[in-house]
């Protein structure tokens, strides 16, 4: 099965709710309020994503992390490559760190370079503004100060008989 770890499920979230607050500096206690995660995790997160340049610091009494660029232009791929590393089905695709022990003889082994690449397209076509709705992941942001209205018909409302 291929699956991405926990860590990349987080930091899509952390950049989710920074880009939902559109270039604010937001502190690693704002982002896990925000989000539901803790703080350790937040700044353990944050600090892959500022590492490979999707996110920048802020320092001072106003600082924080900041989501660099635009949404629409941070794909998948580049989240998950930030997180863990370049992406591989397997040990036989070309920049792999461990050769293949029987690449010699194998079927394969020129298949699954066009296979990973296939993958990779497919993860770089999404990008983080598709991937997630800040507004449905988020919804107290924003929200706090307009009235939320009651979707329920009123008991007082007149029926129709129709």
């Amino acid at each position: 099965m291929l699956r991405l770890n926990r860590m990349t499920d987080y930091a899509i979230v952390v950049l989710g709710a920074l880009a939902h607050r559109h270039g604010e500096v937001l502190a690693t206690a704002q982002i896990a309020s925000l989000t539901g995660l803790t703080q350790p995790t937040v700044a353990k997160v944050a600090k892959r994503l500022q590492a490979c340049k999707l996110l920048e610091t802020k320092r001072g009494v106003n600082g924080g992390y900041q989501l660099i660029g635009n949404p629409a232009d941070l794909s998948l791929a580049m989240i998950i490559e930030a997180v863990e590393g370049p992406i591989a089905v397997n040990g036989c695709v070309d920049g792999a760190q461990d050769p293949c022990a029987v690449s010699n003889c194998c079927f394969m082994s020129n298949q699954w370079n066009r296979v990973n690449g296939t993958v990779r397209a497919a993860l770089e076509a999404v990008s983080l503004a598709e991937l997630i709705d800040p507004s449905q992941l988020f919804p107290a942001i924003g929200r706090a100060a307009s009235p939320v209205a009651d979707p329920s018909p009123s008991t007082n409302a007149p029926v129709s008989s129709a």
